[in-house]
């Protein structure tokens, strides 16, 4: 659902199921922005969160998180709790990765 949203407002998505999976798409891709659910398989949001902000190399990224409990998204640019609304995480995302307001 989340790559229908972010393609339909003019994104480029790579997906993975969790977040050891996101770990190798960012190392292979290296994406603008980061968007995690805090609670994944494998490897949690948070954990992976971690792990990008403590990687040099990663650090800079922009991260969304989306999260039942916000206090479990510690590092990110932005958190958005659930349920949260298709419209402002396409804003806060562009916010982040510098675009500005999308049209709706």
């Amino acid at each position: 659902m989340l790559r229908r949203v972010f393609e339909r407002a003019g994104h480029q998505v790579v997906e993975a199921a969790n977040g050891a999976a996101a770990m190798r798409c960012i190392s292979e891709e290296a994406p603008n922005l980061v968007v995690t659910d805090v609670m994944m398989p494998v490897m949690d949001g948070a954990e992976l969160i971690r792990l990008l902000r403590d990687n040099p190399a990663t650090a800079h990224l922009p991260i969304v998180a989306v999260s039942g409990d916000l206090h479990l998204a510690h590092g990110a640019d932005a958190v958005l709790s659930k349920p949260y609304i298709w419209k402002e995480l396409i804003a806060v995302s562009d916010r982040l990765l510098g675009n500005g307001q999308h049209p709706a």
